[in-house]
């Protein structure tokens, strides 16, 4: 697995909550919606062990709709719970990502 692979594994599950957050969405959609943020090496198979792992945690919740073409689809948003998990994984998030940014970038040496 490739050190990318690994970064985004860890993060990938906010991402997810945060675009289920905005608005209810099935799986291949959010594959979608995730590449458009330039997430471009997720892959569908990926997504849904995750929506599975997060509906069995009870974070979010999947609902099988009609589809205007083909078969229903399951759409999933947030629960409570989900709504706190995210909450919490974006204040986590604001406080590594800033003396990460400083420590990783090269252009600007700071001394410890």
């Amino acid at each position: 697995m490739s050190f990318r692979s690994q970064l985004l594994k860890g993060i990938l599950e906010g991402c997810i909550l945060s675009i289920i957050e905005k608005e209810t969405v099935y799986g291949y959609e959010l594959s979608q919606k995730l590449q458009h943020f330039g997430l471009n090496d997720v892959s569908e198979g990926s997504i849904y062990p995750i929506l599975l792992r997060l509906q069995k945690e009870g974070l979010i919740k999947g609902e099988m709709r009609v589809s205007p073409s083909g078969p229903k689809r399951k759409y999933y948003q947030l629960t409570t719970s989900g709504e706190q998990a995210l909450l919490e994984i974006q204040t986590e998030w604001s406080s590594i990502q800033k003396p990460v940014g400083k420590l990783l970038n090269r252009s600007n040496d700071h001394e410890c």
